[in-house]
């Protein structure tokens, strides 16, 4: 250890003040703040990252501090890491969607380290981040399969309609339906969910046509 004293000169008279009888530089360390701090946010969570000289890497331990932009430091949140590992995340429950935030991050020797003791560094550089908001399940158009089911029960409501309305015999309508359904299930290649609607309003059509020469 070291013995650290203060020597001054008062009226004319030298003074000696032990100021430390015994002190160890490696026991009152001061570091520099972490380096290169970045982030990276996303619905779920933000994942925050910073850097450090290798060497000390394993012996450190740090506080991270973050608010919303446009609060002061002295409303932020705090969060003292519990390893050496240079990151952390922050769950999407503990931000506001939409709204930006900053961090900010500071390291000392860890409290379990018998060999060096430091104060708090500096806080670090900040970094500004926002979490994505949650997509909102969107309309979602009818896919072809659904429309096949709809087709069914919709062909049948229009013959019915027309059945009572318009008197047809069931062999007529019979008739009608099975041409038209085979006409719909030929060769075509297009897409059936780009020409259902054009086959179905075409059905109805040819069947109100029947309707009319029928009747």
């Amino acid at each position: 250890g070291y013995r650290v004293s203060l020597h001054g000169n008062f009226f004319g008279r030298n003074h000696v003040y032990i100021t430390f009888s015994e002190y160890s530089p490696r026991k009152h360390i001061k570091l520099d703040p972490p380096l290169n701090i970045q982030s990276n946010a996303s619905a779920s969570k933000c994942q925050i990252w910073w850097s450090v000289p290798w060497y000390l890497a394993e012996i450190l331990q740090y506080e991270l501090q973050y608010k919303e932009y446009s609060m002061s430091w002295e409303m932020a949140l705090n969060k003292t890491l519990p390893s050496s590992e240079p990151h952390i995340e922050i769950e999407a429950t503990e931000l506001h969607s939409g709204v930006a935030y900053v961090a900010r991050v500071r390291c000392k020797v860890s409290e379990n380290e018998d060999t060096y003791h430091s104060q708090w560094s500096e806080w670090s550089q900040t970094t500004m981040f926002q979490r994505a908001g949650v997509p909102k399940l969107t309309e979602k158009i009818l896919n072809t399969k659904t429309m096949h089911f709809l087709f069914i029960p919709l062909s049948c409501g229009i013959l019915l309609y027309l059945f009572w309305n318009c008197k047809l015999s069931s062999r007529k309508i019979v008739w009608c339906f099975y041409f038209k359904c085979c006409f719909l299930s030929s060769g075509q290649k297009a897409s059936p969910a780009s020409t259902f609607p054009h086959q179905l309003l075409s059905f109805s059509h040819s069947i109100i046509c029947t309707m009319g020469i029928l009747r």
